[in-house]
């Protein structure tokens, strides 16, 4: 599982043009998953995301009270080191894609009292973003950094 997480000031899913949902303060996470991803990823990374100290002052998002935005990104499994073409053999098929991206939202979910806010998998969506910063991190769950 990969994350790309970007502290913001504000974000926003727009499909077709209309919002689908926005968050103020907090962490918009742009989240790939593989076929070998699974609960104990799943639980490391929300760890991560609820206790990272990556707001003014050291405070974590828990202690911020800020709202998480989950998008789904299968290309951040992408491979460009044959030819000029992206292969996406790393990342997990859509229909397992599909399940494991709920799966890390319900996770998310049973963690804590915090607001969260979602994509809609599958669809063209539009982000729009306010990044606070601009502050943005990486997270492998297979290398736990």
């Amino acid at each position: 599982m990969r994350i790309i997480i970007q502290r913001v000031k504000q974000a926003s899913v727009l499909i077709n043009g209309q919002i689908h949902t926005s968050i103020n303060s907090g962490l918009l996470c742009l989240v790939g998953f593989c076929n070998n991803d699974g609960k104990d990823d799943f639980i490391w990374a929300s760890n991560k995301l609820f206790n990272l100290k990556l707001f003014r002052n050291t405070k974590s998002l828990d202690e911020i009270r800020g709202s998480l935005l989950i998008v789904s990104q299968f290309t951040l499994f992408g491979s460009i080191k044959k030819g000029m073409k992206p292969s996406w053999s790393k990342a997990a098929d859509p229909t397992t894609a599909h399940s494991l991206y709920n799966q890390f939202i319900d996770v998310c979910k049973e963690k804590k009292d915090i607001n969260i806010e979602t994509g809609v998998f599958g669809a063209d969506m539009d982000i729009n973003s306010i990044n606070d910063g601009p502050f943005t991190l990486i997270i492998d769950t297979k290398k736990r950094e």
